[in-house]
């Protein structure tokens, strides 16, 4: 099946208890069984069922099902956040004094998280430009794993996931891909050789930024060195599967950010036509940076557009698509601002992957607990607007973000 067919009538969209054509909302906290013995043997996982939401829920499962069909993983586990399921990817495979290789460019929130993780003993190596040879140059005894952003946002770098993996399993160490900004629409990060997708799932995979949640995909292929990964070595019997059975039955049930049931089933449906809103996202994103790109008095940075840096990689690795995230630096604050508050279609807020356009100042809002060398990582600075193109019409967008920056290039 192709990727929309497959949103439809994959096998994780049947089988649901009733014949139902969507998963059920199981909006309770606890499962009621025949007798004790079967209540034994579930939370044992000796028998199939649940117990309490905590640990695992019908409508939950049904949406783990779908992203890792998506994925093409061995197994998914979902969360209450997207920072919830780095956290927990992380804390499954890292103890104190271990190590972590990370792109320097990566999401406010994540560089604030690997900060707090500090707190904990896990150290967070950050590489200004993150490929296979500094990846090679930076791995030492200590290095548990490599994470990256797909496409960084607001950035827009893309990383070589095949290279940098190259470098990782040279070492035996696996390498985790929040692929957030490009969905499995664009990419499939698990076929490009990584061992981890996470998701935020508030962003493109709901669609309708309706609920909060993440998504953890394991590849389920990665040979994980128990000496080396000894917060691993509890589950060693469980060989390549060993992540998804420590995460789901140790650390995720342990830190409690479980999802809920309703946003699930939002969720859920909102993945549906995760394939046509992508497509129109894209092409809308792909027609505005052109046109803004004609605009004098300011830069424009999407991935499509052939002066971007990392443009090779839009045919290589994104399936030709430049995803939905553009920024443009307007030369000032005053007048990023002014732009922003003169758009008619656009909402202010900071949300990404929503249908509906959304722009922000990330310099003042996301990136403002970053230092300036943080920010400058991750194309934020001063005078930059990044804009999540939504499906609107693309000439009302094309007009309206014209009118704006005519109107303030005065300031």
């Amino acid at each position: 099946m192709r990727f929309n067919t497959k949103l439809l009538h994959g096998k994780s969209t049947s089988g649901f208890e009733s014949g139902q054509t969507l998963p059920p909302i199981s909006q309770v906290s606890a499962f009621s069984h025949e007798s004790m013995e079967d209540l034994e043997k579930v939370f044992d996982h000796k028998k199939m069922g649940f117990a309490y939401t905590r640990i695992g829920n019908p409508t939950v499962a049904a949406f783990e099902q779908k992203i890792n069909e998506l994925e093409g993983g061995a197994g998914a586990v979902c969360t209450s956040s997207g920072m919830s399921a780095i956290t927990s990817a992380i804390l499954t495979v890292c103890e104190s004094g271990d190590e972590i290789i990370a792109g320097s460019g990566l999401y406010g929130g994540t560089i604030g998280l690997f900060h707090d993780l500090e707190k904990l003993g896990i150290h967070t190596v950050f590489a200004a430009d993150l490929t296979e040879d500094a990846v090679r140059g930076l791995i030492n005894e200590k290095t548990r794993l490599i994470f990256t952003e797909l496409i960084s946002n607001p950035s827009l770098k893309v990383a070589d996931v095949a290279g940098i993996t190259n470098a990782a399993h040279e070492a035996h160490v696996p390498l985790f891909v929040d692929s957030t900004t490009a969905t499995p629409f664009i990419s499939r990060p698990l076929l490009l050789g990584a061992d981890v997708v996470i998701h935020s799932t508030s962003k493109y995979l709901n669609g309708g930024g309706n609920s909060i949640g993440g998504v953890i995909v394991d590849g389920g292929k990665f040979k994980w060195d128990f000496e080396k990964h000894t917060a691993l070595s509890g589950f060693k019997k469980y060989g390549q599967m060993a992540f998804s059975v420590r995460l789901r039955t140790d650390v995720w049930q342990n830190l409690g950010g479980c999802m809920a049931p309703m946003n699930a089933y939002l969720s859920y449906i909102g993945t549906d036509t995760l394939g046509l809103r992508m497509e129109r996202i894209c092409s809308n994103a792909d027609r505005l940076a052109q046109a803004l790109d004609e605009v004098p008095g300011i830069t424009v940075n999407y991935l499509t557009l052939k002066s971007h840096p990392y443009h090779r990689f839009v045919k290589s690795e994104l399936g030709g698509y430049g995803g939905g995230i553009l920024s443009f630096r307007a030369g000032s604050k005053a007048r990023a601002f002014a732009i922003i508050n003169a758009l008619k279609y656009v909402c202010i807020a900071s949300n990404i992957g929503d249908i509906r356009t959304l722009v922000i100042h990330p310099a003042s809002t996301l990136y403002v607990q970053a230092s300036p060398e943080e920010m400058a990582a991750a194309g934020v600075y001063e005078d930059t607007v990044r804009v999540s193109v939504g499906i609107e019409d693309i000439e009302d967008l094309i007009e309206d973000f014209t009118q704006a920056i005519e109107g303030s290039k005065d300031l």
